[in-house]
């Protein structure tokens, strides 16, 4: 099944001609981005991080396209919080294994255990991400980072560039990033610092699912429609798991949801789905009227500015 979408200012897209511009702007995106991943052998160190979710899976896709048929010259690494889906877990190990690239694990609990990291028990660890990611980049001396990251995400993520310069504190500021004009990155980074790149910029939610689609990419179940028992508080679905248990007095339903998008358990909500398959989750992403993380993520909601804050503290 081909579906049309949104492709451009002018309107949806509809008759003959949808499937073929959908298809354009698709191989276009994904010239873009191999082209992005192919500038990376200019560093001596890059690692992709690689936490299994939808972004991420794409974006390992393209880059064993990139490099094919050799192996991406890079690591993956993945920063975990403690608290991610099993599910989401288990299909990260399971890529490592069938790209055969070497994934590197960092958890915050080890930030905890040495004390870079203080967290009282019932706080998020998502934005503790940050110490533990800039501890594991100087550990492995990594000189670029690649992320899934895209610019329609959240208001911060639209000013960040393509090669984002990080100080050697791994911090983003932005007064120290560097113009791309025509194509051209520079890579040019001083001692301790290094690049934050961001291949699938300018991708969007509709379009990571239309090449889903195309590509056959498999996801974590999370991704599709469920039952699992949630609370509706603040116009989000809490999950009710052993992490997050309903309160004694809290209404606990059952009904069918769906993960847009699979961070730490204790801030990421499910939507309301019956969406069983990608080409369905496409049709309910292209009228959805709220972003995935405005929907899902309960830090990013709590305060405007929360995503630039952690940004320059040294967030993904």
């Amino acid at each position: 099944m081909r579906l049309a979408y949104k492709t451009d200012d002018d309107g949806p897209v509809s008759g003959e001609a949808a499937p073929v511009r959908a298809s354009a702007r698709l191989e276009r995106l994904e010239s873009e981005s191999v082209y992005i991943l192919r500038e990376l052998a200019g560093f001596e160190r890059p690692a992709l991080l690689f936490s299994g979710g939808k972004d991420s899976a794409v974006l390992l896709h393209l880059a064993i396209k990139a490099f094919s048929p050799q192996k991406p010259p890079f690591k993956l690494l993945h920063i975990d919080t403690g608290h991610n889906f099993p599910e989401v877990l288990a299909f990260r190990d399971l890529r490592a294994r069938q790209t055969g690239l070497q994934l590197i694990v960092r958890e915050v609990e080890d930030s905890i255990r040495c004390g870079t990291v203080r967290l009282s028990p019932e706080k998020s660890r998502n934005a503790a991400q940050a110490v533990t990611l800039l501890e594991a980049q100087q550990e492995f001396e990594f000189d670029a980072l690649i992320g899934g990251a895209r610019r329609d995400e959240e208001r911060a993520r639209a000013k960040e560039r393509v090669f984002s310069h990080r100080d050697a504190f791994g911090a983003w500021r932005p007064r120290a990033q560097r113009p791309e004009l025509w194509g051209l990155f520079n890579r040019h980074i001083g001692v301790g610092e290094h690049m934050r790149v961001f291949p699938l910029s300018n991708w969007t939610e509709a379009d990571v699912w239309a090449y889903i689609i195309q590509e056959r990419i498999e996801l974590p179940s999370l991704y599709y429609a469920h039952e699992r028992d949630v609370v509706r508080r603040d116009g989000f679905l809490f999950p009710v798991t052993s992490l997050t248990p309903a309160a004694d007095e809290a209404a606990v339903e059952r009904i069918s949801v769906r993960f847009r998008t699979v961070g730490d358990i204790t801030g990421t909500c499910p939507v309301e789905s019956e969406a069983g398959n990608a080409e369905q989750v496409l049709a309910e992403t292209l009228t959805a009227t709220i972003s995935e993380r405005g929907a899902t993520r309960m830090d990013d909601r709590a305060n405007s500015a929360a995503m630039e804050r952690r940004k320059v503290e040294g967030y993904f």
